[in-house]
């Protein structure tokens, strides 16, 4: 019998892609694809999907993560591969904590998708080692130190030093030491450039209704 697949991206090129890789893998039966995660969960309930491929960044807003969440509360035997192009540095680490069971990312993994899928419904739980490597400006990304990383997500919300010191629960004069050091390995001349480039990347994704504990 079939697995029962749910393919949820909000982008219409890879929601085609991933329901005609589903549709044309023997072992597998494509149920519905969504563009929006809000309503993942009641499509599970009501379907007994098998498998969710959840893309984590929605363009309407809607928090895949959170879902993924519902989803197990609800579901717990459904699994779900969350994909994404964005190489944020906490996904890994969100995700885990939402009990998704495997992670693929879109662009950089060697491993094909429908390879974890497979290894996903035999029980294993797949997931990247690290995160992709990015270059901003004249630094790597492995070169920001965790706190400066933390100071950067909300900078790419436009919060400004004091926002972003009582946001983090640190002093001004700390935020403004982390932009100097960040500003200083990238060679960005003002911190507007810095966040711009660092979002457009998907180095971070800063939201203003994020939790601070990253």
């Amino acid at each position: 019998m079939a697995y029962r697949v749910l393919v949820v991206d909000d982008q219409n090129m890879s929601r085609q892609l991933f329901s005609l890789m589903v549709e044309n893998a023997p072992d597998y039966e494509l149920l519905y694809a969504l563009e929006s995660a809000s309503v993942a969960h009641i499509y599970c309930q009501k379907y007994s999907v098998d498998l969710v491929i959840l893309d984590i960044v929605m363009a309407d807003g809607s928090n895949s993560l959170e879902e993924a969440k519902r989803i197990k509360q609800s579901c717990p035997k459904t699994k779900i591969l969350a994909v994404t192009s964005m190489p944020e540095v906490s996904y890994l680490k969100k995700a885990r904590e939402a009990g998704i069971d495997s992670f693929w990312y879109k662009e950089a993994d060697d491993i094909t998708l429908l390879e974890i899928m497979d290894r996903t419904m035999e029980g294993e739980s797949i997931y990247p080692d690290h995160t992709p490597e990015l270059v901003i400006g004249n630094a790597k990304s492995y070169e920001f130190t965790p706190s400066e990383l933390r100071v950067l997500r909300e900078m790419t919300t436009g919060a400004s030093n004091n926002e972003i010191a009582q946001k983090l629960f640190i002093d001004v004069t700390t935020v403004k030491k982390h932009i100097t050091n960040m500003l200083q390995k990238t060679g960005f001349k003002n911190r507007t450039e810095l966040a711009i480039e660092a979002r457009v990347r998907g180095l971070v994704i800063g939201r203003k209704e994020d939790e601070v504990d990253y």
